[in-house]
């Protein structure tokens, strides 16, 4: 059974369009993230499913419950927001137990779910002080607790580590994914760090303009993206592209002509305009290039090193690549490099419909 499912989803606010015709289905024990760029209808969605929003037209059911008009305290879901929204004038207990106590549940209830939280997120030493002597790092994880305490099925989260420095959000990430395998409960995650979805989930729905694009698995969206906004939106750098023509298997462009042979296609009789798009890890330099399919010469006009490699941004011909280089590559700025890559890499795209070929 499907631990979440969205039915044909609409919502409008007035004459706007948010989200149209959206159908989704979340596996028991799943860990779904939905990632896109501002105003896509991530957290919108999420709204929905926890009950914060009215929808247009469409069912949701939780847990095989159709939850479509239910009160979000009856929809069996705890809720995490990017802001911690803790009581300040309450100490960790006090906020881990708010909620259990205005649902009168029994006192020694109330106790263990408190303790098991306390445990699970190893705040056990904080539960006596107040939030404003916690770090930001240890809020949040008040926060999670006092959604954990809720003992439910669904956990949502809405970018709930945006507000952190970025060594905290990668501790925080850390023990999201290990709380996710101690609890095997169904997580939906929205977020605009792709580091974070890839990381994290077990599959990404990438949206835009209120519309899932692709719905896969983390290495799917990232070695065989369905659309070439998906190909462009996950990764960095983000992907290489160059515009060229497909015909008799054979991709042309200003840059170079080479067969199509050891490509995988979905349509093998393709032919028109279209986009090859190739990522810097997947771009050899220097000696090595010379043993590519396609081979090509630019000139270094950008460098990034990152410490265990190094992103030099090469120019061939006015058209740019981004390509990844051992961090201790003794490449220059300004310097002539040839690059290249095989077609078994690359990714093609119809230029009129974006959509993968």
């Amino acid at each position: 059974m499907n631990s979440v499912e969205i039915k044909k989803l609409d919502l409008h606010f007035g004459s706007v369009e948010v989200l149209n015709d959206l159908n989704l289905e979340i596996e028991k024990g799943e860990f779904l993230v939905l990632l896109g760029s501002s105003g896509c209808g991530k957290s919108t969605l999420l709204n929905c499913i926890a009950g914060l929003l009215e929808i247009t037209n469409g069912q949701i059911f939780i847990e095989g419950k159709n939850v479509t008009w239910s009160e979000p305290s009856e929809r069996g879901i705890g809720m995490v927001f990017q802001s911690y929204a803790l009581y300040p004038q309450m100490t960790v207990e006090g906020n881990l137990s708010f909620g259990l106590k205005n649902a009168k549940l029994p006192k020694d209830e109330i106790q263990k779910r408190v303790a098991r939280a306390a445990e699970i997120l190893q705040i056990e030493s904080l539960l006596k002080r107040k939030p404003s002597a916690l770090s930001g790092g240890q809020r949040q994880r008040v926060a999670i607790g006092r959604a954990l305490v809720r003992d439910v099925d669904v956990f949502l989260f809405d970018e709930p580590l945006s507000n952190l420095d970025a060594k905290l959000r990668a501790d925080l990430r850390i023990e999201i994914k290990q709380l996710h395998q101690k609890l095997h409960n169904t997580m939906i995650y929205v977020t605009h760090d792709q580091i974070e979805a890839m990381t994290l989930a077990d599959r990404i729905a990438i949206m835009k303009g209120g519309k899932i694009l692709q719905l896969a698995s983390p290495d799917v969206i990232y070695n065989k993206p369905k659309v070439k906004y998906v190909a462009e939106f996950i990764g960095s750098p983000t992907m290489n592209f160059l515009k060229g023509s497909i015909s008799s298997n054979q991709f042309s462009s200003s840059l170079c002509d080479f067969a199509l042979d050891g490509y995988s296609s979905d349509q093998l009789n393709f032919s028109g305009n279209a986009i090859l798009g190739v990522r810097a890890e997947h771009i050899s330099s220097g000696d090595s290039a010379s043993l590519s399919q396609v081979q090509l010469n630019g000139s270094v006009e950008l460098l990034e090193p990152l410490g265990s490699d190094t992103l030099a941004r090469v120019n061939v011909d006015g058209s740019l690549f981004w390509v990844r280089l051992d961090g201790q590559s003794k490449v220059s700025l300004n310097q002539e490099l040839a690059i290249g890559f095989g077609t078994e890499n690359i990714h093609l795209f119809d230029a009129v419909s974006e959509q993968r070929i």
